[in-house]
């Protein structure tokens, strides 16, 4: 599984920590962490929460990554951005429970932290334990195990529901302000990781058409 890690200007200097975290749970697993940045709170390239979700969208709707790993201050912002977009379902995670419970009865795709609160001593722990609940089963296998049918049931109907809802992701980036978009896009790695990952199609080219 290809992970990407996405952080906004607020928490940007936290990049290394939730990387190193990251990275040691994914490893166990298999799975190749992806640091989109921001790497630091004086990048070039800054990102918005709303970006976030920009990012995250065409990252996981070309399958240039199977999950997303991003969060904001309170974790609130960049839930509400990822959600926002089609093919995206963001669960907000604050401790491995959310973790657990997010992955077993939810089944996303990304997950927001909130890297601003309750986060001095321990941060680095929480995030690795976090990291650990969120895949140490099957995702999608429910929780409690006797609502397993409901929950599945539920995941498939919520599923048709987003797919009426949303409108192609390119007719989204098209409506927006090109700038916000094309901004999202401007991470140091951002092409050279979108172009090695992401499936041909309409996504990609459009996102590369806008970086040049």
């Amino acid at each position: 599984m290809k992970i990407a890690l996405i952080n906004e200007n607020s928490q940007a200097a936290k990049n290394g920590v939730i990387e190193k975290a990251l990275t040691k749970v994914a490893a166990t697993h298999g799975h190749e962490v992806f640091n989109y940045g921001m790497y630091a709170a004086d990048d070039a390239a800054q990102l918005t929460y709303v970006q976030n979700g920009i990012l995250a969208a065409a990252l996981l709707n070309t399958k240039a990554a199977d999950y997303v790993v991003t969060g904001c201050g309170t974790g609130e912002g960049a839930m509400l951005a990822l959600n926002s977009f089609p093919g995206v379902i963001c669960g907000h995670v604050e401790d491995p429970l959310d973790a657990y419970t997010f992955s077993q009865i939810n089944d996303g795709n990304a997950i927001a932290i909130p890297f601003a609160l309750k986060n001095g001593w321990g941060q680095e722990l929480n995030l690795e334990y976090i990291f650990e609940k969120l895949w140490i089963e099957q995702p999608g296998t429910g929780y409690p195990k006797e609502r397993v049918v409901p929950e599945q049931r539920n995941k498939k109907i919520l599923d048709g529901v987003r797919a009426a809802a949303y409108r192609p992701l390119v007719d989204i980036y098209e409506a927006l302000d090109p700038e916000l978009v094309k901004g999202a896009f401007a991470g140091e790695r951002f092409k050279e990781y979108f172009t090695a990952n992401a499936e041909d199609g309409d996504v990609k080219d459009y996102v590369l058409s806008l970086i040049g």
